[in-house]
């Protein structure tokens, strides 16, 4: 079986990067991303995809990227639920993302190159 995703967006906030309990670094970030396609009323439409990036990868991209930053990520879907104080069944979809590749051009204050990060 194959579960693997590729997608090409934009950051829709700037990434902050979290820590667990024992100190392993992460950030959630949505991406949005344009459907190759338009809609009956000649609109692009986009979806917004909930992404989890862990580790350096995490550290790197909060420090590569701001929102509207173009990113690809390479990733596969995972599901959970939890529920709710009302105890409601939440269901989420998500990316873990394994790779990162910033793809907008080098900063003009860095003369460093925008690196490829992936998650051994």
């Amino acid at each position: 079986m194959i579960n693997q995703v590729t997608l090409v967006g934009r950051l829709t906030k700037d990434p902050e990067v979290k820590y667990t309990a024992d100190g392993r670094p992460f950030l959630n970030m949505t991406i949005a991303v344009n459907r190759p396609y338009r809609n009956q009323q000649g609109v692009a439409e986009t979806d917004f995809i909930y992404c989890t990036v862990w580790n350096k990868s995490a550290e790197n991209t909060a420090k590569y990227c701001q929102k509207g930053s173009l990113v690809g990520v390479l990733g596969t879907i995972q599901t959970r639920n939890y529920e709710d104080k009302e105890g409601k069944k939440i269901y989420v979809t998500e990316v873990s993302v394994h790779t990162v590749r910033f793809m907008d051009k080098k900063r003009s204050d860095s003369s460093e190159l925008l690196p490829i990060l992936t998650i051994p």
